[in-house]
C-alpha cells in the first residue's frame, strides 16, 4: 500500500472520530501556540528595540552618573554615592574629544504639563543641549528648535511630543502658545515627529528645553548625562570613548588605578544585554512549551492505543488480505503525525493571533518569524511521530488470526 492510500486511511479515521480528534489536539494546540506567541513577542521586541537604539546611532555612546542597567540594589547604593557630572564636565568633554564628532547634554525629570485647557502629569522634563535633537534622531514636524543663543540666555520656550499637543493644548496651532511646566510659563516653538510606543509606553510624551533654562528653574544638583557621537563604529567608536573616559577622569580627578567615577555605555551594549535577558526568558519559556507539546504527545500515544484496540478486527482483515507490517506502521504513523500536524497548525495561528491581540490591546511590538512557524509544525510533526511509534508497532505486531477471533 502507497503513501497516498495510507494518507487517505489515516485521514478518514481521524474525519470519523472528530470529537475524539479535538480533544487529542488540545496539549498540542496549547504547546504550539505558546512557542509561536513567545517567539513572535521576543522577535518583534528585539527588533524594535535594536531599531530604536540605532535609529539613535548605533556610534552613540553616553557618559552618566549611573550605567544603563543596574541589577541588584547593592550596585545602585554603589554607583548614587558616585559624585554627579555637571555642565564643566560636558564643556570639557566638548572642547578636548577630538575624535567625537558631535557632543551633547541631558538632565530630565518627570512633571506635571499645564495649559488653559487641559493638564497632564508624568511627562518627561528634558534640559538639551542644542544638538540633542539630532542625537536622538528627532525631526521636527512643526515650528524650530531652540537656538544657541536662547540656550545662552536661559530662554523660556520648549519643543514637544504630540502628546502634549493632543492631550494638553486646544485644537489648532500649537507654535507660540503658551504651556505651564511645573507652574513656569513656557512658549512653545516646536514639535516633534510622532516617535509612537516602546513596549505600551509613549515616546511622545515630553517637554524639551534648553539645558541652562532646566538649570535655572530646577537647579544644577540633578546629574548630567553626556552623549558622543564617534562618526563611525568599532575603532572609532572605542577611540572616541576611551577618549571620553580620558578626558572625565582628568576633570574629576579619578587617581591611577582607582575605577571610573562614571559609567559610559554604548547602544550595541545596551541591546546585546537586552537580548541576553530575553533569550534567557525565552528558554524557559521554551521549556514550558515543550512540556505541553510532550503532554499532547502522550495524549496522542493513549488515543492511537485506543483505536488500535478499536479497529483490532479491521488490523486482522487487513492482514489476512495481504497487509505487511510496514503497511499497518505507516498507516497508524500517519494517524499520529497528521493529528500532531492539524495541532500545530491550529496553534500556529492561534500564537500569531494572540499575539497580535496584544500589539492592538497594549501596543506590545510583534513580529512573525517564519523559522518559528516552520520549527513548530516540525516539533509538532515529530511529537506525533514518536509517540506513535509504540502504538504503530503494537498495530503492527498483531497476530491476523487473533485479530480476526476479537470481534467474532
Amino acid at each position: 500500500m502507497g503513501f497516498r492510500e495510507s494518507l487517505k486511511i489515516a485521514l478518514q479515521s481521524l474525519w470519523a472520530n472528530k470529537m475524539r480528534t479535538i480533544l487529542t489536539l488540545v496539549g498540542v494546540v496549547i504547546g504550539v501556540a505558546s512557542v509561536i506567541m513567545i517567539v513572535t513577542m521576543i522577535n518583534g521586541v528585539n527588533k524594535y528595540v535594536a531599531t530604536k537604539v540605532y535609529g539613535y546611532g548605533a556610534d552613540v555612546f553616553t557618559a552618566s552618573q549611573m550605567p544603563q542597567v543596574i541589577l541588584t540594589s547593592e550596585e545602585y547604593l554603589k554607583y548614587q554615592k558616585r559624585k554627579i557630572l555637571r555642565m564643566e564636565d560636558y564643556d570639557a568633554v566638548k572642547d578636548q574629544c577630538t575624535a567625537c564628532t558631535a557632543v551633547g547634554a541631558e538632565i530630565s525629570k518627570n512633571g506635571t504639563v499645564v495649559s488653559q485647557h487641559q493638564s497632564a502629569t508624568d511627562v518627561g522634563i528634558r534640559g538639551w543641549t542644542t544638538n540633542m535633537l539630532n542625537m536622538y534622531n528627532y525631526n521636527i514636524a512643526e515650528g524650530r528648535s531652540f537656538t544657541p543663543t536662547e540656550l545662552q540666555h536661559d530662554a523660556k520656550v520648549v519643543v514637544i511630543g504630540y502628546d502634549i499637543v493632543d492631550n494638553v493644548l486646544a485644537i489648532g496651532d500649537p507654535i507660540g502658545k503658551e504651556i505651564r511646566v511645573d507652574g513656569v510659563p513656557y512658549r512653545v516653538i516646536g514639535v516633534v515627529e510622532r516617535q509612537g510606543n516602546t513596549l505600551g509606553q509613549s515616546q511622545d510624551n515630553f517637554v524639551g528645553m534648553p539645558i541652562s533654562t532646566y538649570q535655572a528653574v530646577y537647579g544644577s544638583n540633578d546629574s548630567v548625562t553626556i552623549y558622543g557621537k564617534a562618526g563611525g563604529l568599532d575603532e572609532k567608536l572605542e577611540l572616541a570613548s576611551d577618549q571620553m573616559r580620558a578626558i572625565l577622569r582628568a576633570k574629576r580627578h579619578d587617581a591611577v588605578g582607582q575605577e571610573d567615577s562614571f559609567s559610559i555605555d554604548t547602544n550595541a551594549s545596551f541591546v546585546g544585554l537586552f537580548k541576553s535577558f530575553s533569550q534567557s526568558f525565552f528558554g524557559v519559556a521554551i521549556g514550558i512549551a515543550t512540556i505541553s507539546l510532550v503532554i499532547g504527545g502522550i495524549v496522542i500515544m493513549n488515543i492511537m492505543l485506543v483505536s488500535v484496540t478499536e479497529r483490532t478486527r479491521e488490523i486482522g482483515v487487513r492482514k489476512a488480505l495481504g497487509a505487511r507490517r510496514s503497511d499497518l506502521m505507516m498507516q497508524f504513523l500517519i494517524e499520529a503525525a497528521a493529528m500532531a500536524l492539524v495541532g500545530g497548525l491550529i496553534g500556529v495561528f492561534g500564537g500569531i493571533a494572540i499575539a497580535k491581540s496584544i500589539t492592538v490591546i497594549i501596543g506590545f511590538p510583534t513580529t512573525i518569524a517564519l523559522w518559528s512557524v516552520l520549527a513548530s509544525l516540525l516539533l509538532a510533526t515529530s511529537v506525533g511521530i514518536f509517540f506513535g511509534v509504540y502504538p504503530a508497532r503494537k498495530a503492527a505486531m498483531l497476530d491476523p488470526i487473533v485479530a480476526l477471533r476479537s470481534e467474532l
